[in-house]
């Protein structure tokens, strides 16, 4: 439904808002926690796979933006190859090895025993063209020896095309970094979060630690919720895409699970990158 004339859609009407509130300070002009003084890192997004494709936050100057795109290529949109956009997919896969990525693998040591079970194994490259997934279990059986999960699979058709994008796109390979939201809040907040994300004290959990970094989280993620929630992406999905972007907003003091990634044998980096402490991120 279209608003009514003299009224502006719920995302409209918070960035309205947020210009508003930094009218009272002045121009906002400052450099971003974490950056070099002198560069501005005028591009930040965080990104998460959801139902109806990728759902984003996107941190650019005074303007905070949202929305759902059905392809990943969309949202490189007028991105620079500076910019830091930060995914919750895999990023960086075996061919062989018998092995499993030390990037997961450290991963799920650090979410243990709560949170550990949110880090599912990465696929091997072979399994992605697979047409089933008994067909794509059984080639990763043979290449990296374990069968793949039912989860992992679901997630297949979106590491498949983020694959693809990394080996077409020279802006996506010097933009995209992967990340994971349960490693984001682990780094934040100095621990994992007690309670799974899907569940009330979950959510809560989560907010406060965003509000400490954003004061208008809350605001900011009912509003997209509000357009997107229960059509495009669940309310886990706008969350962990928000705490992606305020990591990505400091992009240079982001730390990598493991401290020395390991590249793939496309050059990728099979990394996992997160901020650790509030104050590397806190927003001015």
């Amino acid at each position: 439904m279209q608003p009514a004339e003299g009224q502006t859609s719920p995302a409209a009407s918070y960035l309205y808002r947020k210009r508003i509130a930094h009218t009272g300070r002045g121009r906002h002009n400052t450099v971003l926690t974490g950056c070099r003084q002198g560069r501005d890192l005028s591009i930040a997004i965080g990104v998460d796979g959801c139902k109806s494709g990728w759902f984003h936050f996107r941190f650019e100057g005074e303007v905070i933006s949202f929305g759902c795109t059905t392809t990943l290529a969309e949202i490189l949109e007028g991105v620079q190859d500076d910019a830091c956009i930060l995914v919750d997919m895999p990023i960086g896969l075996l061919q062989s090895g018998k092995s499993e990525r030390q990037c997961d693998l450290a991963a799920r040591a650090a979410l243990s025993p709560g949170r550990g079970s949110s880090v599912f194994p990465a696929p091997c490259r072979q399994a992605l063209a697979a047409p089933s997934y008994a067909a794509a279990s059984a080639i990763n059986e043979r290449v990296l020896g374990r069968k793949l999960s039912k989860q992992t699979w679901a997630l297949a058709p979106k590491i498949r095309e983020l694959d693809d994008l990394l080996a077409s796109s020279e802006i996506a390979r010097a933009s995209i970094r992967e990340t994971h939201p349960e490693v984001c809040f682990w780094g934040l907040a100095g621990g994992p979060m007690s309670y799974p994300k899907k569940t009330r004290d979950g959510f809560l959990d989560r907010m406060t630690i965003l509000k400490l970094i954003e004061p208008m989280a809350e605001e900011m993620i009912a509003a997209a919720f509000l357009v997107h929630g229960g059509f495009d992406a669940a309310r886990d999905d706008v969350v962990d895409a928000f705490v992606a972007a305020v990591c990505a907003r400091a992009a240079e003091n982001l730390r990598t699970m493991p401290d020395e990634p390991k590249k793939d044998r496309r050059g990728l980096p099979m990394e996992i990158c997160y901020l650790s402490g509030i104050n590397s991120v806190r927003a001015r």
